[in-house]
């Protein structure tokens, strides 16, 4: 997968003029690589496409056009986007009400180092979460985590052929498995491993 530059990105102008349909676009591509994992846990598998989003509504919202500010924000995006053997997620612990988050996330402290991927025939990998700073503390986790899973090569061609994944949180009295995920998600994150 290629890491994006300053020239991949449009300008201000051109994307003000093709936001809606590039929008349009990108939501439609993300219905595959959301996967919910019960009520309240998602993985949002992030791709190219799903970075470029993000890069360009952050370059619009907050008015930047300078290259300093561009590569701020290509710094903070680019190591979201998978490498070929991995895939890359935002997990979201979501709840609505902001007093049954704080309390639900005080009895989560650690999730995140519990959610996994299988490929069919082969055993768990566990993410690795966060590896740009520490989003949980002793007292609660955070609501939102960013994860890479690692694959080996022959899990990598296991997903190529076509074998089914499955997702998980392994975490007492927050256990959750989907086995296995849509087609439609399967074929998708397929595309992330080269």
């Amino acid at each position: 997968m290629k890491k994006f530059k300053r020239e991949d990105l449009m300008s201000l102008e051109e994307y003000a003029t093709k936001r809606a349909e590039f929008r349009a676009k990108v939501l439609e591509h993300k219905k595959a690589r959301k996967i919910a994992l019960g009520a309240h846990a998602t993985l949002y598998f992030e791709d190219e496409l799903t970075i470029q989003y993000q890069i360009q509504e952050m370059l619009r919202i907050e008015k930047v056009f300078e290259a300093e500010g561009i590569n701020e924000e290509l710094e903070a995006y680019n190591p979201l986007i998978p490498d070929g053997s991995n895939w890359k997620a935002t997990f979201m612990l979501e709840y609505g009400d902001p007093e049954v988050r704080a309390k639900e996330l005080a009895k989560l402290v650690g999730v995140e180092d519990k959610v996994w991927v299988q490929v069919d025939g082969f055993e768990q990998v566990y993410a690795i979460a966060n590896e740009d700073l520490e989003r949980s503390t002793e007292e609660k986790t955070s609501a939102v985590h960013f994860m890479r899973f690692e694959l080996t090569s022959e899990m990598a061609s296991a997903v190529k052929q076509g074998k089914e994944i499955s997702m998980g949180i392994d975490y007492e009295g927050f256990d959750q498995l989907l086995s296995p995920i849509p087609e439609a998600s399967r074929a998708s994150l397929m595309n992330d491993i080269s």
